[in-house]
Parts: structure tokens; C-alpha cells; sequence
């Protein structure tokens, strides 16, 4: 054995997420430059030239190996799974939609022509 070696079973794949929730959605990137986005961001606060069901990514993030990325080229669409986030299911910083437990009351809301997020202030009790 070589110190900090990894010596893993060869039982085949390694599963992950078996137990989660996931969904597939269109995602279009409207901008004029890719976007890349990483296996662990909450999808919900991605850029804003991406076009998708925003509300149903709420808690999601991709469903790719931990490092990795997607690149969404600018004018193309593409398909993504995404995975429910685990553990204590709070997110905080990224692009401040949250800030906070997920399944506490929702703190972004659409605006009404579904284009564009913006935060609603939260209390601090």
C-alpha cells in the first residue's frame, strides 16, 4: 500500500443519488456567451440567461459526478437531470435567492412575465 492511496472494490459502478428525487428539464441559454455550471449549484440560482421551470429547480441540483459541469453553449438548449439537494437543505450565498432552509417559506418569486427573479426581502426574527 502507498500512504494516501484509495483502494476502492471492483464491484462494478459506483451509485449515487439512488434514494433522492430527480427531474429532467429544458434548459435554453438565451445569452450571447456559455454558461458552465457546477455538479454541486443550486440550479434555481443559476444565470439569469438561462431559461427553465425556475420554481420546479428549487432544491435541485445537476445530477453529475461531484467536480464536474455542464456548459450550456449560447442559443443552444439542452436537457439536464437534476437531483434534490440532501442533508439540512440550506443554501446560502451563490446569487442570495435563498439564504436559508428550502422548505422554509419561498423567499424569490417569479415575476409575472417569468422572465426575470427577484428576492423578497426575509425577516430576521
Amino acid at each position: 500500500m502507498i500512504p494516501g492511496e484509495i483502494i476502492v472494490a471492483d464491484d462494478g459502478p459506483l451509485l449515487a443519488n439512488l434514494q433522492l428525487a430527480t427531474l429532467t428539464l429544458a434548459v435554453a441559454n438565451t445569452g450571447d456567451r456559455p454558461i458552465q455550471v457546477g455538479s454541486h449549484y443550486h440550479f434555481f440560482e443559476t444565470n439569469e440567461a438561462l431559461r427553465f421551470d425556475r420554481a420546479a429547480a428549487r432544491g435541485f441540483r445537476l445530477n453529475i459526478p461531484a467536480g464536474t459541469a455542464v456548459r450550456f453553449e449560447a442559443g443552444d438548449t439542452k436537457e439536464v437531470e437534476l437531483v434534490a439537494l440532501a442533508g439540512l437543505r440550506e443554501v446560502y450565498g451563490l446569487n442570495a435567492k435563498i439564504n436559508g432552509r428550502l422548505d422554509a417559506k419561498p423567499v424569490a418569486r417569479l415575476v409575472s412575465d417569468g422572465k426575470k427573479l427577484k428576492s423578497t426581502p426575509r425577516s430576521r426574527s
